[in-house]
C-alpha cells in the first residue's frame, strides 16, 4: 500500500481509541505512509472536543480540496445515486492518488467506486 485515505469512520474509531485503528495507523507510519485527511472529512468528523484529533493529524496528511478534485468529486457524486459530498471526495482522493480507503462505510464507497468503473481499495475498520 503506498497510501491511505481515512474516512470519517476513521476518525470517529480514532476518537473512540479503538485499538484497531491506531494498530493500522502506526504501521502505516511505521511503513512511511502517511495517511491522507480530506479536508471535507475533517470538516464533517471534527468536534470541540475531541482528545485524540491533534495526535492523530500530526500524523497525516490533511488534504486541501483544490478545484480539480471537487469538480471530481461532484462528477462522482452526481454520478451515484444517493452519494454524500464528503463519501465522493473520499473515493475521488483515493482513485486520484493510487490509495486505499481506511472505512466504516464499505457499501457506499463501493458504489461510488462502481460508477466510475473503478477498483477501490477497501480496508474496513
Amino acid at each position: 500500500m503506498t497510501e491511505l485515505v481515512y474516512d470519517s469512520g476513521a476518525l470517529i474509531a480514532a476518537e473512540h481509541d479503538d485499538k484497531r485503528f491506531w494498530v493500522i495507523h502506526a504501521r502505516a507510519l511505521e511503513r512511511g505512509v502517511l495517511p491522507i485527511v480530506p479536508t471535507a472529512v475533517l470538516a464533517e468528523s471534527a468536534r470541540p472536543a475531541l482528545r485524540n484529533l491533534d495526535r492523530l493529524l500530526a500524523g497525516c496528511e490533511v488534504e486541501p480540496l483544490s478545484r480539480p478534485a471537487a469538480l471530481g468529486a461532484a462528477r462522482l457524486r452526481h454520478a451515484t445515486k444517493n452519494a454524500t459530498v464528503v463519501d465522493a471526495v473520499v473515493v475521488e482522493t483515493a482513485l486520484r492518488r493510487g490509495a486505499a480507503v481506511l472505512t466504516s462505510d464499505r457499501p457506499d464507497l463501493e458504489s461510488i467506486a462502481d460508477t466510475a468503473d473503478r477498483n477501490l481499495a477497501i480496508i474496513d475498520i
